[in-house]
């Protein structure tokens, strides 16, 4: 690598006193495009990666046999000035359920607001940054894809480049087929507390069970898109635990948090997006191409431009897919 890597110790206030009291001090690394240690003044635009369901700052790092990880994708651009140098901050969204759909909740913590908020500001003051929103992209796949659509939702002027990979939309399409797979293991345990406590005792004492994948998924969306507070885990379930039935005043409830359903309410918001690059693969597992394309379809009827693309892969190992991404994206941010 001929840029660096460097772990930052990030103190975010927005996690204070969070529900599931995970820390508010956060580890991330941070890539540092060669030239970045002469000091010389020099400033650099800045993309912000949000990584997916179950990943953290540091799981960026993970060595992945015979090919790159990100970071390593990221510097062999730059070093092959396929993209201009830039700086790439990995944030760190973990949590006690897996994960937060980067949004802000009652049940999971404003994590939002520690990308919007804490982490560009932590970055603006530590590193060499050009510190404007058409001098910073914000890029993730899966959950952090869709967590790049609510973020630029809310926060256009802050990011005005974004890149979505496989980013959750289309909820009937998406979660709808998870819901009754989580129900049994649920049922069976005696209820979402109780499967959420042997979940972890197991999980740390082994590793996780084939069908803890569904469940652990389902309770973190519910946390994210209908938590309530009083309820098991702070969260309401949008199947019936009796009868399996979908509880549409619930899941309605989710399907607010559609990107599919709330683009075309905030197109004025899109609008002011410089770059938006989104794909999928077309055999994704989870059904995401089919979300993807009535994402791109409803940003191109509302006259927001945007570079789609399919391709023939899985939802799996797909970080070679950050190559177009950052390729695309990088160019168009400002320098100066």
């Amino acid at each position: 690598m001929r840029g660096t890597m460097q772990l930052f110790q990030v103190s975010c206030g927005s996690l204070e006193g969070n529900p599931l009291g995970d820390p508010a001090t956060r580890s991330m690394p941070v890539y540092l495009p060669p030239g970045y240690a002469e000091d010389n003044g020099q400033r650099y635009p800045v993309v912000y990666f949000l990584h997916g369901f179950t990943g953290s700052g540091q799981s960026w790092l993970n060595a992945s046999a015979f090919t790159r990880n990100v970071p390593e994708r990221l510097d062999q651009l730059v070093s092959e000035a396929t993209i201009p140098p830039c700086i790439g901050v990995f944030v760190d969204g973990w949590t006690a359920l897996g994960g937060s759909q980067w949004i802000n909740s009652e049940a999971i913590g404003r994590y939002r607001d520690l990308v919007a908020r804490d982490v560009v500001q932590w970055a603006d003051r530590t590193l060499r940054t050009i510190p404007r929103g058409t001098a910073r992209a914000l890029i993730g796949k899966s959950s952090g894809g869709y967590g790049a659509l609510v973020i630029g939702r809310f926060h256009p002027d802050l990011f005005g480049h974004l890149g979505v990979h496989s980013g959750d939309a289309g909820f009937e399409l998406c979660y709808l087929h998870e819901l009754p797979q989580m129900l049994g293991p649920i049922v069976k345990m005696g209820g979402v507390e109780r499967w959420y406590r042997d979940f972890k005792d197991r999980a740390l004492a082994t590793k996780m069970r084939g069908d803890d994948h569904a469940v652990i998924n389902m309770l973190c969306m519910a946390a994210a898109y209908s938590p309530k507070k009083g309820e098991p885990l702070g969260l309401e379930l949008p199947i019936d635990q009796e009868s399996g039935r979908l509880r549409i005043d619930v899941w309605n409830r989710w399907l607010v948090h559609d990107p599919v359903r709330f683009i075309p309410k905030h197109l004025d918001a899109f609008k002011k997006l410089k770059t938006v690059f989104v794909d999928c693969g077309a055999r994704d597992e989870f059904n995401l191409r089919w979300g993807s394309r009535q994402v791109v379809e409803e940003l191109k009827k509302g006259g927001v431009e945007v570079l789609y693309e399919e391709f023939d892969d899985g939802h799996m190992n797909i970080n070679y897919r950050f190559d177009r991404s950052l390729a695309y994206l990088v160019p168009r941010l400002d320098r100066g």
